[in-house]
């Protein structure tokens, strides 16, 4: 059996209705002149009215007054609950707040910020956990395992989709202007970077590339390859065919040396010009 449950909608009291003049009384924080016009009741409950008039104010456009009445049961006097200045429909609004770690945005931080990282940051996972024994902690902080935290699988992956998609990928506009033999992974000042990333990813060591210490993608390119040599023509030269000119040329004998592999041979008629 199922069982139903209905709201009914509050029924707008007139006596509280009918006194606008009480509520518009109630406005004593501004000057008479910025309240406007009545817009209109509406009831929020038995014997509860709120009484909307427009606001004058600057730097409120679309604002309303806003007054609650109320009376007791056979009761004709209105007194008042409370007085609020409240967007209208088309009320001009501030932006709405957006917490401080969604706000910045790359390049933001400066000489002397600190910008401290969440202990859930989903960036990074567990690196190591301290020993008691000094020799363990000796041996790892010679093998780089000091860290409390690295990077986690999931912030490894959005950070090479980052660069890829970026200016350090194969799409910037300078890997694309670059012949498509000078790629990063095949240049002299390209250096590979440790553990996951090291098979997609390098750093640029090259001092008059654009991207001179900056991590970039191995198919990521720019006209400072190393092997970009100067004068290196793309398109092979085509060459002419030689030509003779036969009335320039007369015959003459020429006669083997004693002894020669060719002293057996016949004398043969060159060409002499």
């Amino acid at each position: 059996m199922t069982t139903r449950t209905t709201t009914r909608a509050a029924r707008l009291d007139q006596v509280c209705a009918d006194a606008v003049g009480v509520a518009r009384g109630a406005i004593t924080e501004v000057d008479p002149e910025d309240v406007g016009e009545h817009l209109e009741a509406i009831a929020e409950g038995d014997r509860v009215v709120t009484h909307f008039f427009e606001s004058h104010l600057a730097g409120y456009r679309g604002w309303r007054w806003a007054v609650t009445v109320t009376r007791v049961p056979r009761s004709r006097h209105v007194t008042v609950c409370e007085t609020v200045l409240l967007p209208g429909p088309d009320a001009l609004l501030a932006p709405g707040w957006v917490p401080w770690n969604e706000r910045v945005q790359p390049g933001d931080l400066g000489v002397g910020d600190l910008m401290p990282t969440a202990p859930d940051d989903d960036r990074l996972a567990q690196g190591y956990v301290l020993s008691d024994d000094p020799a363990v902690e000796e041996v790892s902080w010679e093998l780089g395992l000091g860290r409390s935290r690295v990077m986690s699988r999931e912030g490894r992956i959005e950070t090479a989709q980052r660069w890829y998609d970026g200016e350090s990928g194969p799409e910037a506009p300078i890997s694309v202007a670059a012949p498509r033999n000078a790629r990063c992974g095949t240049c002299g000042f390209y250096l590979p970077l440790a553990g996951s990333l090291r098979s997609m990813f390098g750093v640029c060591g090259n001092l008059y590339a654009p991207d001179d210490g900056r991590a970039v993608s191995s198919d990521h390119g720019c006209g400072a390859h190393s092997e970009a040599l100067l004068g290196t023509a793309e398109q092979p030269v085509e060459e002419l065919p030689t030509v003779y000119d036969d009335s320039e040329v007369e015959s003459v004998a020429v006669s083997r040396g004693h002894g020669s592999v060719e002293d057996s041979e016949p004398a043969e008629e060159l060409g002499h010009s």
